[in-house]
């Protein structure tokens, strides 16, 4: 058995925008969405707010070779995303610059996208919605 990672990333009630700005700036392809009024069993009284049955129960997006799942979770404050970052790869320094700044759109830039000692191109930012990005052009290790 071959064990895949895939990020389930919870938007707090706003997946619907974070799955339409990946559309946009990353070229996402939804696979699925199911909303909370499409759940075959609904979850107790009170633990869902009011009215939150578009919500995002669970999708399904693939960024590239990637998938990514988003959710909406409780909608209940607001999006927190520590401790972690997604990591893009791109194809060459054209690809990341243009990478790098759709998703900055909004956003704020951590560490500028430029050369260092492993990548020709690579920077840090956070999106508009605290998601950690890394863009990286790899190259072989010596």
């Amino acid at each position: 058995m071959t064990a895949t990672i895939q990020p389930y990333l919870d938007f707090n009630g706003r997946a619907e925008e974070a799955i339409e700005f990946y559309k946009q700036k990353l070229g996402a392809k939804v696979e699925m969405i199911m909303r909370n009024k499409e759940a075959p069993e609904q979850p107790p009284p009170g633990t869902l707010p009011p009215n939150s049955g578009d919500k995002v129960m669970h999708s399904s997006l693939h960024i590239g070779d990637s998938v990514v799942m988003i959710t909406d979770g409780y909608a209940k404050g607001k999006t927190q995303f520590a401790g972690f970052s997604l990591t893009l790869n791109a194809a060459n320094e054209a690809d990341a610059k243009r990478l790098f700044n759709a998703l900055a759109e909004g956003g704020e830039v951590k560490m500028a996208l430029g050369k260092t000692f492993f990548s020709k191109a690579f920077g840090m930012l956070n999106d508009k919605f605290g998601l950690g990005w890394i863009v990286i052009v790899p190259q072989p290790m010596p």
